[in-house]
């Protein structure tokens, strides 16, 4: 579990997280979602260490992060797996290179060990023939899949998404929505996933956090977000047609 107590984060004069607070959930998938500039780009990376908030604590399963000493902080890093945005592969490495690649920084194992791990998780993601080849040999889609065993790879407590479906067809989304959820729940995993995919919310929205303008708006789940009567989510989640629709007609069957 990760919780967080009344976060704020300025950038100068521009203040872009407002005192934010929430509990991401352990072996769920919680997605933060809000238009660009709501503050959840923000938010992700102070999560990761990477921001130091101005105001506010970051707890995990309750360790309190400003409270670790810089040992303690390492030790933490090692418990958390990196979902990015483009995958951020090494191009000048294979598959099976990119995948053990935390295990070579952040532990002791023999190359054998490592291997075996490898081989794991790249079986649990279904590629169990990409071994050598190189990032540009490979889909968008299965690129992702790599990605993720990447950061699974050392048996993470934590893991973090950044718009995981970036670039990808329907379908392939879909896919990594499903697999995302399916780790999760298999190893019980903190997981945090920042989207702006509406399809994402709809599948695997087991907890939403929505941000605006640096504020949590509402927090809820797929289902009551067919529900809420708060005008800026059902703005945002339903600023399609097709999602319109889909609204009504579980309203509708609802009562």
């Amino acid at each position: 579990m990760i919780e967080i107590r009344n976060l704020e984060k300025s950038f100068g004069e521009s203040k872009v997280l407002k005192g934010v607070s929430a509990v991401f959930e352990t072996g769920k998938t919680n997605l933060v979602i809000g238009q660009s500039g709501s503050g959840k780009t923000v938010l992700l990376k102070s999560l990761l260490g990477i921001f130091t908030p101005d105001v506010g604590t970051i707890s995990f399963n309750g360790r309190i992060y400003s409270d670790l000493t810089s040992d303690e902080k390492r030790e933490l890093r090692t418990e958390i797996g990196m979902l990015f945005q483009g995958s951020a592969l090494f191009d000048s490495m294979t598959v099976s290179e990119n995948v053990g690649f935390p295990l070579r920084m952040f532990t002791n194992d023999d190359k054998h060990k490592i291997q075996d791990r490898v081989d794991f998780v790249l079986k649990r993601v279904n590629l169990i023939d990409a071994h050598h080849k190189l990032p540009s040999e490979i889909s968008g889609g299965m690129q992702k899949r790599v990605a993720i065993a990447r950061a699974i790879v050392n048996n993470p407590k934590y893991l973090f998404c950044d718009e995981p479906n970036s670039g990808l067809d329907p379908n392939t989304a879909t896919l990594i929505d499903n697999l995302i959820k399916e780790i999760t729940e298999e190893y019980n995993i903190t997981t945090v996933v920042n989207t702006h995919d509406m399809n994402s919310v709809m599948e695997i929205g087991e907890k939403i956090i929505f941000l605006k303008d640096g504020l949590k708006e509402w927090e809820g789940t797929k289902e009551e977000i067919f529900r809420t009567d708060n005008v800026a989510i059902v703005d945002f989640v339903y600023s399609s047609n097709l999602f319109k629709k889909i609204r009504e007609a579980y309203l509708k069957e609802s009562h």
